[in-house]
């Protein structure tokens, strides 16, 4: 069971600001086998937690692939470090339904990351975005 303040914080929805949307994960290199802290955003698509990106390359992708625990850093609102187990998406109607419902959030005509719209069309993010859905463990938040 989540302390309220951080499910309040995982709850974004469409209207959130780019703040509220931003992490920091803690990845294990999976060449190296050493930390790797980098600043994501994440998504909240029916419910569930997940990790995205544009279409590219992602090092923190092959990390959690290779090393699927991980550290989800909330610092906007709430400060907490929550302990997580990635799972990349490969089932193609399941991705395309994720990233639907992200390229729609990120083409809402209120842009709270002022990024450049329309983002790329769905087809791209299918052939190369990553995406990990997000399950957190449970008892082991600081």
């Amino acid at each position: 069971m989540m302390e309220p303040r951080i499910e309040r914080a995982l709850a974004i929805t469409p209207a959130s600001s780019a703040r509220e949307r931003t992490i920091d994960i803690t990845t294990t290199g999976r060449r190296t086998g050493r930390p790797r802290r980098i600043e994501v955003w994440f998504f909240r698509v029916d419910g569930h937690i997940y990790l995205s990106t544009t279409p590219a390359t992602r090092s923190w992708y092959v990390n959690i692939v290779a090393n699927p625990e991980f550290t989800f850093h909330l610092k906007h609102g709430v400060r907490a470090d929550l302990r997580a187990v990635g799972t990349p998406v490969l089932d193609r109607a399941q991705r395309e339904a994720v990233f639907s419902s992200i390229i729609a959030d990120l083409n809402q005509p209120w842009n709270p990351a002022r990024i450049p719209q329309p983002v790329a069309p769905l087809d791209e993010w299918m052939k190369g975005s990553p995406l990990i859905s997000v399950e957190f463990l449970e008892g082991d938040t600081k």
